[in-house]
């Protein structure tokens, strides 16, 4: 293990990265059953994503490993699979494999981008601030994409319910219409 990831040059040892290892991997599991609940209810078979899921993270695992030596941890974007399911399938209303025909290309150009110049000068016109926002958006949006579905919804029960916004028709689309329902999407007034 030393000589293969030349452990001692990056100041650890190999029970620090057993235990590191050991962590990540629990602190990352619960993808494997968020992400197979969300692409079932496109219609994908739930025991086949799961088992994609946890091969996928594992060769994304061990590439890094092996062709970069750095301990990264690879796994399905939550963000991008909460807006293929509630965005892309339920939403715009297409088909789970049309939705992976969409992803295969969008892949096709990111492959593209990735080894052309294009990639640098697109990361640095990025203001640092846009890039935390996108993060924090990302998290809201699959946060309240879980509550809905799970039914326990944020709620303060105060007397007279005002909405946070008013969503446009656009806006609107990108999410199932059970969860304007749901009172989330409400901030209680004293």
């Amino acid at each position: 293990m030393e000589k293969l990831f030349k452990l001692k040059a990056h100041g650890t040892d190999v029970k620090t990265e057993i235990r590191a290892g050991i962590t990540t991997f629990f602190a990352m599991a619960y993808i494997i059953f968020v992400n197979s609940n969300y692409l079932s209810m496109t219609g994908m078979n739930k025991t086949g994503v799961m088992v994609a899921t946890c091969i996928s993270a594992a060769i994304g695992c061990l590439l890094t490993a092996f062709l970069a030596n750095v301990p990264f941890c690879q796994a399905p974007g939550m963000g991008l699979n909460t807006f293929f399911t509630f965005t892309v399938c339920f939403g715009m209303g297409y088909t789970w494999e049309q939705a992976l025909a969409i992803v295969f290309i969008s892949g096709v150009l990111f492959l593209v981008v990735t080894v052309s110049p294009l990639r640098k000068k697109i990361i640095e016109a990025i203001p640092a601030s846009l890039k935390a926002a996108i993060s924090a958006g990302i998290g809201f949006f699959s946060s309240a994409c879980s509550m809905s579905i799970s039914l326990l919804p944020l709620v303060l029960v105060l007397p007279v319910p005002t909405p946070i916004w008013a969503p446009s028709p656009r806006e609107r689309l990108c999410w199932p219409s059970s969860v304007w329902q749901l009172p989330l999407f409400w901030l209680p007034t004293a």
